[in-house]
Formats: C-alpha cells, sequence, structure tokens
C-alpha cells in the first residue's frame, strides 16, 4: 500500500486512517485532498468506521465512474478521418484500482470540516455492491442513479427504480461503451456546432 505524508485539521495523518480501518484499506493518496481505496468486501464495514470512529457523519455524493477509454473517440476528433490509434489502457486515477468500473462517495466530518474520498473496486463479472445507504442515509437516491446511469447493483438497497428514464429502458447511458445517438450522427459532443447569439451577429458586437 502506497501513501504520501502530511496532515489536514482534524486528521492528525493519514496514520490515523490506516489505524481505523486496518488491512480494508488498500491503497491512499495524499495531496490536497485524501483519497481512500477499501476492499470490496469491507466497503460498507469501511464507510460505518469513517462515520462512528473518525466523526465523517456528513455524507457529501456518492457516484461511478467507468474507467474504460471510449470506443468512440473524442469529441476533438475529425469525423472524415480515420480514428487515430489510441491507448486503451485502463488507468483507475488516485489511489489505483483493479476494475474497469468504480464507486466513489465523499464524506465530511462538519466539526473539522475536513472531507475524504473513499473509492472501491466494483467486480467486473457482477458489477454489484454493498449498499450504505443504512449507514449514510442520503445515499439512497444517489445509488438509484448509479445503478440507472452505470449499471452497479447496490444489494440491500429497498428501491432501485429509475428515477430519470423509462422502466423499460434498455442499457446505461453513463457507460462508455453505450452507443449514445448523438455519438453516431456527429462529433461527440457536438463541439463544432456554432450558433449566434439572440440579437447579435456573427461579425461581432453590435454598434
Amino acid at each position: 500500500m502506497s501513501t504520501s505524508s502530511g496532515t489536514q485539521p482534524g486528521i492528525t495523518s493519514v496514520a490515523e486512517v490506516q489505524a481505523a480501518l486496518g488491512d480494508r484499506l488498500v491503497d491512499s493518496f495524499h495531496k490536497d485532498d485524501l483519497w481512500l481505496r477499501v476492499r470490496t468486501d469491507a466497503w460498507k464495514s469501511s464507510m460505518r468506521t469513517l462515520r462512528d470512529t473518525l466523526g465523517f457523519h456528513y455524507f457529501c455524493f456518492l457516484s461511478a465512474i467507468d474507467w474504460m477509454p471510449s470506443p468512440y473517440g473524442r469529441g476533438e476528433d475529425d469525423p472524415t478521418e480515420p480514428a487515430p490509434e489510441r491507448d486503451t489502457t485502463i488507468r483507475q486515477g488516485y489511489a489505483g484500482g483493479s476494475s474497469r468500473m468504480q464507486v466513489f462517495a465523499r464524506v465530511s466530518n462538519p466539526v473539522t470540516h475536513v472531507s475524504v474520498f473513499v473509492k472501491v473496486d466494483v467486480p467486473d463479472d457482477s458489477c454489484t455492491l454493498e449498499s450504505i445507504h443504512d449507514v449514510y442515509a442520503g445515499a439512497n437516491w444517489h445509488e438509484r442513479e448509479t445503478h440507472e446511469m452505470f449499471g452497479i447493483v447496490f444489494t440491500g438497497h429497498p428501491d432501485l427504480r429509475n428515477m430519470y428514464l423509462p422502466i423499460d429502458f434498455e442499457g446505461h447511458p453513463l457507460r462508455k461503451d453505450y452507443p449514445l445517438l448523438a455519438r453516431m450522427i456527429k462529433p461527440w459532443p457536438g463541439i463544432v456546432d456554432v450558433e449566434p447569439l439572440p440579437g447579435g451577429s456573427e461579425g461581432g458586437d453590435e454598434e
């Protein structure tokens, strides 16, 4: 496990977090913010320890990221030219990772105003993770949204129905390999489109 040294107000050191989480902590990164990566099977217990032992009672948000490079290229690519060869290596960012999908959450200590990011690998074969809605009540809707957009199943969640898309909608739009129609008909995300401002002119400001 690699860590960087340093302190934050309210946290004696990264070692304090390591002592509280023990072998549940896989890796950490500490610069401007403290990033923690915990074992998948210890996700829920780690979040409970952060809340009950280290005082991180305030839940900020939870989401996911798909680290797979997009098979559709980038918006800057010229659609009239052959697609450039790109590096398809998956790199999971701060504190590393071992899976394509990761869930991450930010929680804060309301007394010291210190926040930490906590991330966890989501198994590629099952794409499931234990729900933390009964540790942080605010995670309920965030897990629903993450399930809807990334297809991650949060076991133990009481209601993973879609919030934005039709119930019978197929697929998960925030996965990198989801075939959004907009990606098929013009460069994504349409950055080449330029429209004049209302009341203005393409030649410059009005006198």
